[in-house]
């Protein structure tokens, strides 16, 4: 079986929700658009699946948006070659309508709950909401932290003659792999191919298997490979392709990963926590660009960092897990009082209106 073309399209990062949720579909390309409004437990995941799985046996791609709390739940689900796609426009992925009517419409799975039903739960979906809410922020406080220290590692490591060393690379690989095409820039697209969930931290290494056929590894333990994956965007595109630019989702101004489906070509970054497993087309050692003298010099300073910085991450993580256990409750007291058979004809509609988009 094929693997599935899968993103993110948020990150828990450590300002807190960092979203790309509005840049799913350009405007341009933009033809249908559903927004999902609802809390939870009312259907969204389940509906997003339901029109996927109809679209895909037409034969149609989709793109699968995970959820970064909840990597078994999806966020939306897109249609590139229709132009098309259904998206969780709540909280704290709200996203609102650019050409209402025309592009997007919002669809209100709330109506299918039984408001008579849910009033006697109020106080226990009160007590879940506050508990889930609260837990995310006990979780930004530790990712806060590991990234300050990861911070503090790069800086130490990251000199100018490093930087120019992986500038030097880059322009290598483009010579090498990457001709001009004489036709207009590329586009960049940005997605998440990594997050850090309720399930830890995890990197969708499989969707570039998928899109890519040669994937160079850059084994970057300390993250200083993001500039020279910049100079591989900046090239590609200029030379006329599209490029998926993936950020980290710690530090999301950074890039992390880079996908040029048109060249069958991309670049993750591997590192001892989340090692690419994959068989690389090739390798690039990034720790081993680094200044000899400065590995040796803070040694100590670095395994101690980080060691302290996967503490705070484990912490992090564990925060997001009661998280999602509350969410968990909040699910299990909405389901029993939700009209599934009307979400089920609902997605229906959605599959009818889509398919007709193909004719």
């Amino acid at each position: 079986m094929e693997p599935k073309v899968t993103f993110f399209l948020g990150a828990n990062a450590p300002s807190g929700f960092y979203s790309l949720y509005d840049e799913l579909l350009s405007p341009q390309e933009a033809r249908r658009v559903f927004l999902l409004k609802g809390g939870a437990g009312c259907g969204k995941s389940s509906l997003m699946k339901q029109v996927a799985a109809a679209l895909e046996a037409q034969g149609e791609a989709v793109q699968y948006i995970r959820c970064s709390g909840d990597p078994d739940s999806l966020d939306g689900v897109l249609f590139p070659g229709l132009g098309a796609a259904l998206v969780d426009a709540t909280a704290p992925h709200v996203r609102e309508p650019n050409l209402p009517g025309v592009v997007e419409s919002y669809i209100d799975l709330g109506r299918f709950y039984d408001h008579q039903a849910l009033v006697p739960l109020r106080e226990e979906i009160q007590a879940a909401t506050t508990g889930y809410k609260s837990h995310y922020k006990g979780a930004y406080r530790c990712l806060t932290a590991a990234a300050q220290l990861m911070e503090d590692n790069r800086a130490l490591l990251l000199t100018p003659a490093l930087e120019e060393k992986l500038r030097k690379r880059a322009r290598g690989i483009l010579s090498r792999e990457v001709k001009k095409t004489g036709r207009e820039p590329g586009k960049l697209t940005r997605r998440f191919l990594g997050a850090v969930s309720c399930q830890g931290r995890s990197c969708l290494f499989e969707t570039a298997d998928a899109l890519c056929r040669k994937v160079y590894e850059l084994w970057d333990t300390y993250g200083l490979g993001s500039g020279m994956l910049t100079v591989l965007a900046a090239g590609a595109m200029g030379a006329g392709y599209d490029v998926i630019l993936c950020p980290s989702p710690l530090f999301p101004d950074r890039a992390e990963h880079l996908l040029i489906p048109q060249l069958s070509l991309g670049f993750v970054t591997s590192t001892p926590e989340l090692p690419y497993e994959g068989r690389p087309y090739r390798r690039v050692r990034v720790d081993a660009m680094a200044e000899k003298e400065l590995l040796v010099q803070y040694k100590s300073r670095l395994k101690f960092s980080h060691k302290i910085q996967n503490a705070l991450l484990s912490q992090g993580v564990d925060a997001l897990a009661q998280a999602k256990a509350e969410h968990d409750v909040l699910e299990k007291l909405y389901n029993p009082h939700v009209d599934f058979e009307g979400v089920r004809r609902q997605g229906e509609e959605i599959i009818r209106e889509l398919t007709a988009l193909r004719e």
